[in-house]
């Protein structure tokens, strides 16, 4: 096997996010689901676009901002995505490169626009993500840079882009790629809808395909179709070889050789917004994998990684991670 050029590859939805303040009565009002990802059409997002109030623009997608994050740690990483020739996807591409994230997908010429998540967010720093999934989903196996996979000591697979075939097919083929190339793959579950949408594949991909999986609470108890937490935990445990799932303030449980081990949260001061914050744990749960480190270090330099992102408005690191890892001692 030959020396991987990157930590982490990542795979995903590349999306630009409009950050938007919002009451639950607006959330009511436009028939919004709380703290989940709404899937909408164009003439919605241009409705929802129009509704936010002092929108901010920043790039996002769930597995982009991973990438950003194992970035921010000083790691090395790259991303494969699909945006559109337009100005969201102009500004999509110029953030990740500027944040030393290289990324090469062609554009796409013609057709849908570069993909939007409209996320309001409440005074409980909840997100309330309204997403039109435009050019992110017209991403096929083409796309697929095989020297870059092979390239990336682990490939991070984001489970949102199971919701077209055509992405689905470029997902399985580039866990396909690094397999054989003798790389690690990981799975991040995205969304307890998305988990619903798509449980037997993401049950079938679990059991025979990923060596790390990432999952909140809601996610877990979906995949299993279980309300009993530690019967979902044991499942995953049989299932497959690390597993990190997230339970907000109660911190993590992970999942590797021997019993399950819990590791609290960074205490934060103010939740601003949550968009981001299993993002950006898993980030430094990777970058932590990545370095050889105990699993329960890998767990709290992910709690410190989400702690930054909860603190202040949008989904990426404001502070380096790295001068935060070694500000806790850890040291990679």
């Amino acid at each position: 096997m030959t020396e991987a050029r990157y930590d982490v590859v990542g795979l995903g939805n590349a999306i630009v996010d409009v950050l938007s303040r919002a009451t639950d009565a607006f959330l009511e009002e436009w028939g919004i689901h709380k703290n989940a990802m709404n899937l909408i059409e164009e003439d919605r997002a241009e409705a929802l676009t129009q509704a936010a109030i002092d929108p901010f623009y920043t790039s996002g997608g769930s597995g982009a901002n991973t990438i950003a994050g194992i970035a921010s740690f000083g790691a090395k990483a790259a991303y494969i995505g699909k945006v559109a020739k337009d100005e969201l996807g102009s500004q999509f591409t110029r953030e990740m490169t500027a944040g030393g994230v290289p990324f090469a997908t062609k554009p796409l010429e013609s057709g849908p626009a570069t993909a939007r998540s409209i996320i309001f967010v409440t005074d409980d720093g909840h997100r309330s993500m309204n997403t039109f999934l435009g050019a992110s989903v017209l991403f096929s196996k083409d796309d697929v840079d095989e020297a870059v996979v092979r390239a990336g000591g682990i490939l991070y697979l984001e489970g949102y882009l199971f919701d077209k075939d055509e992405a689905k097919e470029a997902f399985i083929f580039a866990s396909e790629v690094a397999k054989a190339a003798g790389r690690k793959v990981a799975l991040t579950l995205s969304d307890r809808f998305c988990v619903d949408r798509h449980r037997a594949s993401f049950l079938q991909l679990v059991r025979n395909n990923i060596d790390i999986v990432f999952a909140n609470e809601e996610e877990l108890l979906a995949l299993y179709e279980t309300d009993d937490f530690d019967k979902a935990l044991a499942a995953l445990q049989s299932d497959t070889a690390i597993a990190a799932v997230t339970r907000s303030e109660k911190g993590s449980v992970v999942i590797g050789d021997g019993e399950p081990i819990s590791v609290p949260a960074e205490p934060v001061e103010k939740v601003v917004d949550t968009t981001g914050a299993g993002d950006q744990y898993a980030a430094g749960f990777l970058y932590g994998v990545s370095r050889g480190l105990p699993l329960a270090t890998c767990a709290h330099l992910g709690h410190i990684a989400a702690a930054e992102v909860i603190s202040h408005f949008g989904p990426r690191p404001e502070t380096p991670y790295k001068a935060l890892a070694e500000k806790a001692g850890i040291y990679a």
